[in-house]
């Protein structure tokens, strides 16, 4: 049923079929789309990480909020946590709510770069081609440390053989 408002604040049904009353004299159609638009202030959601934790203690959120809300401000839903400092076992922590991420992104989401790695990451995305690139550079530089090292102690073997 479609509901028209009379500038008097009375209701007036109506059907979606066409089969409408029709509206009195002086009155206001209130269409929905211009209440809808009344309500919108520019942006867009962006899912992004909101800051916790205490100093030198980061903890973030995972977060849906619209990209004009402070970063640690309000938010829609709260979709997952991330613990960026190593545990007790060397792991950094990542909880996600995959089926709501997916749902936002449906929505029109934007995610932000930190956390379209972190999805990469999880396997959700594919990687990027820097996240790749930029494994292959620190496998590298350290295979040839480990190779330096090993040189090095070569290198003190034979000076204390000599002696």
């Amino acid at each position: 049923a479609v509901e028209r408002i009379h500038a008097g604040g009375q209701k007036l049904r109506g059907f979606a079929t066409g089969a409408q009353a029709p509206a009195p004299a002086g009155c206001a159609m209130v269409q929905l789309s211009t209440l809808l638009c009344k309500a919108y202030h520019g942006g867009h959601l962006t899912i992004r990480l909101s800051l916790g934790g205490c100093t030198n203690r980061p903890f973030y959120r995972i977060v849906a909020a619209h990209n004009k809300y402070p970063r640690d401000g309000r938010f829609v839903e709260q979709l997952g946590s991330y613990d960026p400092l190593p545990n007790s076992h060397g792991e950094k922590l990542v909880a996600l709510n995959l089926d709501r991420i997916q749902h936002w992104i449906g929505c029109g989401a934007h995610l932000s770069k930190p956390v379209e790695k972190l999805l990469g990451l999880s396997g959700f995305f594919p990687l990027h081609p820097m996240m790749i690139t930029n494994a292959e550079r620190l496998r590298r530089k350290r295979a040839r440390e480990v190779l330096l090292a090993a040189q090095k102690t070569d290198t003190e073997a034979t000076e204390t053989k000599a002696n």
